[in-house]
């Protein structure tokens, strides 16, 4: 018998097929049930994962009593996501949210109340934390290597969230135009738009490589492409005490980064006081420029070892151990991403910079 039951449930977002194959891999997991109020949604996860029809539900409260999981995985929208931990935490079982934290600042502090009401713990996911490049960039910063960090560059998307489902299968152009009228994604109602999406990869990574420090202000602008009602790209700028960072966000890059790297390449460039590291999303080594390599350096990537491979391993191994979650998937890291976020789409909407309270 598996030791760990997990739950899958809303399955708005693709990232839940994602997040279901690292249960499913999981040699201590079983998947217990998968919830959604549209079952065709689930039909492909049912049928890569081999989950019969008894531990499939349309309603989560029955999904949740019957399955009795050690661990749900939530993928709704992402102006849902206060109200889904409020309807899954009181059940009992720790959360693992799909990235972003919220739509915003407000609806997260919401998420943090309704989850230590409940006693359990809550992980923000965000993919990128577990790319080898980046992983292996904040190594060289906590190793000093760098010195300390005062710039974080940012610049990530992809060719849009409708260009591909779980696993990264590809959809074709003539199904994407047809559903994006109806996509959340494009829905300003539901936190649609590339800067809700992607902003909070880079605001909370740069605070994973910033060592938890918040900005002191932040200016931001997002385009206004005709017929949409939400941004497809998106600048922040974010002032620290020590210099500026910058978080771009793009759907529509020319290639998806897990194929073709566009230009400009997708992930991060950190600067420190005494020297410098690129990290690219999928690339085998990261680059490092210091007093030890003056003209930069190819480096290998790490090759991630459990439970630092992905989501589910790390949740499991943490609350096996009984310890809390650390590092960007907490909640104390990924809310200092949501105030950023906070500020730059306050920021975008009004045009005009906006202060970070301290």
């Amino acid at each position: 018998m598996a030791k760990w039951k997990i739950a899958g449930i809303n399955f708005d977002h693709m990232h839940m097929g994602d997040n279901l194959r690292m249960a499913f891999e999981h040699p201590d997991c079983e998947i217990a049930g998968i919830c959604d109020e549209r079952p065709e949604r689930m039909d492909d996860a049912a049928r890569k994962f081999n989950i019969p029809p008894e531990r499939r539900f349309t309603d989560y409260r029955q999904c949740l009593e019957t399955a009795r999981p050690d661990l749900v995985i939530l993928c709704p929208a992402t102006a849902q996501h206060g109200e889904w931990t409020e309807k899954v935490a009181p059940f009992g079982a720790p959360i693992l949210m799909e990235k972003p934290f919220a739509a915003t600042l407000a609806e997260a502090d919401r998420m943090i109340t309704a989850v230590r009401a409940a006693g359990v713990q809550l992980a923000i996911n965000w993919p990128l934390a577990w790319y080898p490049p980046h992983r292996t960039a904040k190594r060289l910063i906590d190793e000093g290597r760098v010195g300390e960090v005062i710039e974080v560059h940012f610049y990530d998307g992809n060719r849009g969230p409708l260009w591909h489902t779980a696993d990264k299968e590809e959809i074709d152009a003539e199904s994407v135009a047809r559903e994006k009228p109806n996509s959340w994604f494009y829905k300003k109602a539901n936190g649609g738009g590339s800067l809700l999406d992607y902003l909070g990869y880079g605001s909370t990574l740069a605070t994973w490589y910033h060592g938890g420090k918040a900005p002191l202000e932040v200016t931001a602008v997002t385009d206004e492409p005709a017929g949409l009602e939400v941004d497809e790209h998106s600048i922040t700028i974010a002032r620290y005490d020590a210099g500026l960072s910058k978080f771009e966000t793009r759907w529509g890059t020319f290639s998806d980064p897990w194929t073709r790297q566009p230009q400009p390449k997708c992930g991060f460039v950190i600067v420190g006081t005494a020297g410098n590291v690129s990290s690219y999303d999928f690339e085998p080594t990261v680059r490092l420029q210091n007093s030890e390599h003056p003209g930069g350096a190819d480096l290998p990537v790490d090759v991630l070892q459990p439970p630092e491979r992905n989501p589910v391993e790390f949740v499991i191994d943490r609350l096996e151990r009984g310890l809390p979650i650390k590092g960007p998937l907490s909640v104390e890291m990924s809310r200092v991403g949501q105030v950023i976020v906070d500020a730059a789409y306050q920021s975008a909407h009004e045009k005009r910079t906006v202060k970070i309270a301290p």
